[in-house]
């Protein structure tokens, strides 16, 4: 019996529809929908446990997958079995959860489930475009416990003109690549790379795909209807104790808060806050500490962020003492490491950052392979936060997605002010050694200055901030340069990256509703005072990018050459250019262009001397010389009808002098003229039409002899 199906379309300005489709897969999900842009299909399902969890959080999962078979092609690798996610996949997931999870109820802690997977590919369609709108949609074709339906869409600006979902070929194209998750009534998050847009710039693309946006929820909406909205489930709400919480606020709300107000280190405001919490116990009955410490520990959490968050509404002073707009002491300092191509150390106030660059040739690109986009990246950093920098001590489990996120963030902040024709691929690694306040930026800020410090010529050099928020509705303060403790306690995290000229890139989550763009734009410009006044200090530490590599770091040299001449560059087996490496001691890497038909040889080396040897070598190998032009030749091997030469200037490229050809005089014996080592000049003539052999003389160069009455 072919199931009944329920479908619902979305029509976007330039005619291209969206359908969602339900009733047909996946139906023992609690939701699940189909949501196809031309050829592309996504399918996503939402599962949620009907017990609660004992944790006092909700263990939500958000799992994106790209399946090869969606674009007919086969894993690559060994194994022919997609395996862990690839770092593009990860940001999706983290981008579909950034904005689902604030939506779930406080009280809700049931395991849940959210997994969209590409089944059908369209490269005219980016996938990730659609993957919240598919999530929200399963959500809400469910009873799960949900406020209201939220979607996402990717803006780009070509021309001047903003477009929903382009393909990839309208983003190669555009100064705008922004990522928009929101309901119908506010933004919730934003993600970002731009070609140094203005605030002002930036707000008009969020307004933009807001609109869009409210389209996408309508339908949904309009779906959940036709199939019969379900009836939300009950579940066993979270333990409450009103007396107990007004008990434990009317003895430590103050405390906290006189706490908060002396300006301390993170550690000994740590302390001092652990101190009440336990001299508070003393004054409750014994009983209720023990059989109800959750609550307990809850309701101190929640005095605790009263208190902080009262304090910057009412006296405008923060945690560390700061008012609203300062930044936090900075000390920079570059070439820390010896042995590296580029190393610099940011500090700002408790975070610390340690970049280092690597320069490499295009063998150390970093190659995605993946169903929907296939290419490799020649500047790429990676991102690592060890326990040790928060003071903390838990099991190593590999690359978190906090930090594959956080890596991409700090990777197209920087990649907008990589050199056009960079001769490298470079590889930023942050290493953070300290955290108390946003360590991407931190990245960003000691990846701008390890670049210079390498040698890498920037365009601009590149600062960033992160920006909070903090509102009870009606009052609303503005906070530069967040705490740790500021982003957990407040209502908003806002990176913001750029140069002097504009903003490279961005990363906003909200955890609020209904965020007016008045504070959006005065967070922005507040952001912009912020970055600049951090730029100052980078440049203050250095100023330009120093004009060459450093003396143990390699050169790079590329030159191009007729693809004619790439096997011989190579040899047979490859012995000519494992040879070459050997005795000069430089990487080379020879690649075809198949645009100009050339072959591109890149020299990486350190010795001066080696790489002059690779030239020598190349010039040599493509030496052709030119009719009627003089060279210089030695001679290498004596005939009987002539000696064999070699020009000076192409070692290895020989030709035969012929004995007719060395002397106006009639020459008997070869060594009457030359001799082995002898060096002369000779005119080249092409080939012989005769012999169909190269041709040169000497004695075109003499004098011509008066012929005799």
């Amino acid at each position: 019996m072919i199931p009944k199906t329920f479908k619902q379309e979305i029509r976007l300005e330039d005619g291209r529809v969206i359908t969602l489709e339900t009733g047909k897969l996946a139906k023992q999900a609690d939701g699940s929908v189909v949501v196809r842009m031309g050829d592309c299909m996504l399918l996503a399902t939402a599962v949620s446990a009907r017990k609660q969890s004992p944790v006092d959080f909700l263990p939500l999962t958000v799992d994106y997958r790209e399946k090869f078979a969606a674009a007919g092609k086969f894993p690559g690798g060994f194994f022919k079995r997609e395996a862990r996610p690839s770092d593009g996949e990860v940001l999706t997931m983290r981008l579909v959860d950034r904005v689902l999870r604030p939506l779930f109820p406080k009280d809700y802690h049931a395991e849940t489930q959210v997994m969209i997977q590409l089944m059908s590919h369209d490269e005219n369609v980016m996938p990730d475009s659609l993957a919240g709108l598919a999530a929200s949609t399963a959500i809400q074709l469910s009873d799960i416990p949900f406020e209201y339906p939220i979607s996402e869409v990717r803006i780009a600006r070509v021309d001047g003109m903003f477009i929903v979902n382009p393909s990839k070929e309208q983003l190669a194209t555009s100064d705008i690549d922004i990522m928009i998750g929101a309901s119908a009534d506010s933004v919730a998050m934003v993600e970002g790379e731009f070609d140094e847009i203005s605030e002002e710039e930036m707000l008009d693309a969020i307004a933009f795909g807001h609109e869009a946006i409210k389209d996408q929820v309508k339908a949904q909406i309009a779906l959940a209807e036709s199939v019969g909205k379900k009836v939300v489930r009950t579940y066993e709400e979270e333990e409450k104790d009103d007396a107990l919480e007004k008990e434990i606020y009317n003895v430590t709300y103050q405390k906290y808060y006189e706490v908060a107000k002396k300006g301390l280190s993170k550690a000994e405001r740590s302390a001092q806050f652990t101190e009440i919490k336990e001299a508070s116990k003393s004054t409750l009955n014994e009983e209720v500490v023990l059989e109800k410490k959750d609550l307990v520990s809850r309701y101190h959490n929640s005095t605790q962020k009263k208190a902080v968050r009262d304090l910057v509404l009412e006296e405008g002073i923060r945690l560390d003492g700061r008012k609203t707009t300062d930044i936090r002491p900075i000390w920079c300092e570059v070439d820390y490491l010896p042995s590296t191509h580029g190393s610099a150390l940011f500090t700002r106030g408790e975070t610390q950052a340690l970049a280092t660059a690597t320069l490499g040739t295009s063998r150390e690109s970093n190659m995605i392979d993946s169903p929907s986009h296939q290419g490799e990246e020649t500047f790429y950093l990676h991102y690592n936060f060890p326990p040790f920098c928060t003071g903390e001590a838990r099991p190593l489990r590999g690359t978190s997605r906090r930090e594959v996120g956080h890596g991409n963030l700090a990777q197209r902040a920087l990649k907008k002010v990589m050199p056009d024709n960079c001769p490298y691929t470079v590889r930023i690694v942050s290493e953070v050694l300290e955290s108390n306040g946003s360590s991407s930026m931190a990245t960003v800020c000691a990846g701008t200055m390890a670049l210079m410090d390498a040698g890498v010529q920037i365009k601009k050099p590149v600062s960033g901030i992160a920006m909070g928020l903090i509102t009870d509705g009606d009052r609303f303060a503005v906070l530069s340069d967040i705490l740790g403790d500021e982003d957990h306690l407040g209502d908003m995290d806002f990176k913001v990256t750029g140069t002097a000229d504009g903003i490279t890139a961005c990363q906003m989550d909200i955890k609020i509703k209904g965020l007016r763009f008045d504070i959006m734009t005065q967070a922005l410009n507040q952001a912009r005072s912020g970055r600049l006044h951090i730029l100052e200090e980078l440049i203050n530490t250095i100023k330009t990018p120093n004009e060459d590599v450093k003396a143990h770091a390699p050169k790079m040299i590329n030159r191009r050459i007729p693809n004619d001449f790439i096997g011989a560059m190579i040899g047979p087996g490859g012995k000519v250019i494992q040879e070459l490496q050997k005795e000069s001691g430089c990487t080379i890497v020879i690649t075809e262009d198949p645009v100009t038909e050339e072959g591109i040889i890149e020299i990486l080396g350190t010795s001066p001397e080696g790489i002059a040897m690779v030239e020598a070598k190349i010039d040599s190998v493509t030496f052709k010389p030119i009719i009627g032009n003089t060279y210089q030749v030695k001679v290498i091997k004596m005939l009987d009808f002539g000696a064999v030469v070699e020009y000076v200037d192409a070692p290895g490229n020989e030709v035969l002098l012929h004995v007719s050809e060395l002397a106006w005089e009639r020459t008997e014996n070869v060594a009457d003229v030359v001799n082995m080592g002898d060096t002369l000049e000779v005119k080249y003539f092409g080939k012989d039409p005769r012999t169909r052999k190269e041709k040169v003389s000497r004695k075109a160069l003499l004098p011509r002899p008066e012929k005799k009455e």
